[in-house]
């Protein structure tokens, strides 16, 4: 698969070759042939991309054409330029206003397709708040809290969603299933060709019989004690981690997301060696830890930086930081059970620390900022 390929090379040159754009600080740039890594605060891509692009920023604007697959990561990403083959994205904020050739996979707090967007492909979109007002050539897989079809989808439409509405310009060519805790809401000109169904909901189990709640709160409450721990023992380094998550959050984003995608693909190909089994089976060990820590490395960069901004003259000390810790864990763990959304804010937090981590594993020590 060649998005693979291209993720598994730019995890392990991305971060040794990448040079900064002295014109922009906070920048980081590597291309590898065609290829091209960036990430930053606020990188705008404003040049035309020969092959693939995998981009992270806190605020990430893709305004020139990618001639391969565009796989952007970041808090607000805004794409009006065209992607000639696939497009993976996710975010707080996700605007897309350009074509994209193929297929488009989309996650955020919300998703806007402007009216001028096209997917010539299928689209896969998730988000607390989702606009499709563009085309989609394709079917269409929708979830979120609130689902607004507002434009042309030549295929069938899924959703989930707490509100499902069908503006005038809806146009679907397909068949529309849905479901939905409240009525479909459609205009009178909106037009389903294929018909429409609702499916019935999930049904939900009592909230006393399941033991999710108790299984939630043990394993909220070791990950709590286990920041605390963590900090206690390695405050240097684990000042370095909330640094680099705080400070340089597009490059540990894109730092994350490299690693959880890439570690997986080299360890399946050490599988396939005798020799390299036993690699295989370490990797994947070190690979678990560094899912488990890098969520916590999140709420420990979360804890740091509120009591930084609360506490001040509290943030040197030992125990201070070992409690801001767990309670940064906590705070993550409650988002999580958000609908819709938390899913998202947790996934970022999981790749924003597990991107900390590598980069703090690859620079080594450095001095920990007050």
């Amino acid at each position: 698969m060649r998005i693979l390929a291209c993720i598994a090379l730019g995890i392990l040159v991305a971060a040794p070759g990448a040079r900064a754009d002295e014109r922009e600080p906070h920048l980081v740039m590597r291309q590898v042939g065609g290829d091209t890594f960036v990430a930053g605060d606020s990188p705008r891509i404003a040049q035309p991309v020969k092959g693939d692009l995998v981009a992270a920023g806190g605020e990430l604007r893709i305004a020139a054409p990618v001639a391969g697959d565009l796989v952007a990561v970041g808090g607000t990403l805004r794409i009006s330029a065209a992607a000639a083959q696939d497009l993976y994205a996710a975010g707080g904020q996700v605007e897309l206003e350009g074509q994209v050739a193929r297929n488009a996979r989309v996650a955020g707090g919300s998703v806007s397709l402007a009216p001028q967007a096209r997917i010539a492909g299928n689209a896969s979109l998730a988000g607390g708040r989702i606009e499709v007002l563009g085309a989609v050539g394709g079917y269409l897989q929708a979830a979120g809290g609130r689902v607004l079809i507002d434009g042309r989808v030549e295929g069938d439409v899924e959703a989930a969603a707490g509100e499902l509405e069908l503006g005038s310009q809806a146009r679907i060519a397909g068949k529309l299933r849905y479901r939905s805790g409240a009525p479909l809401r459609q205009d009178a000109d909106a037009q389903v060709q294929g018909g429409i169904e609702r499916l019935e909901m999930p049904m939900r189990h009592v909230a006393e019989r399941s033991p999710a709640p108790a299984a939630f709160g043990i394993w909220t409450l070791g990950l709590m004690a286990l920041a605390a721990v963590l900090v206690a023992a390695m405050p240097a380094f684990f000042g370095r981690v909330a640094d680099a998550a705080r400070g340089r959050f597009g490059w540990s984003l894109l730092a994350g997301f490299l690693a959880l995608v890439a570690i997986p693909a080299a360890i399946a190909v050490l599988l396939v060696t005798v020799i390299g089994i036993p690699l295989a089976l370490l990797a994947a060990l070190g690979y678990l830890a560094l899912l488990l820590v890098g969520y916590v490395a999140a709420g420990i960069a979360l804890g740091n930086l509120a009591l930084r901004k609360w506490l001040a003259a509290r943030a040197a000390r030992k125990g201070w930081r070992a409690l801001s810790a767990a309670l940064g864990v906590l705070a993550i763990g409650i988002v999580a059970l958000i609908p819709w959304l938390g899913a998202l804010a947790a996934f970022l937090a999981l790749i924003a620390g597990m991107g900390a981590l590598v980069l703090q594993l690859k620079t080594g020590a450095g001095p920990v900022r007050a």
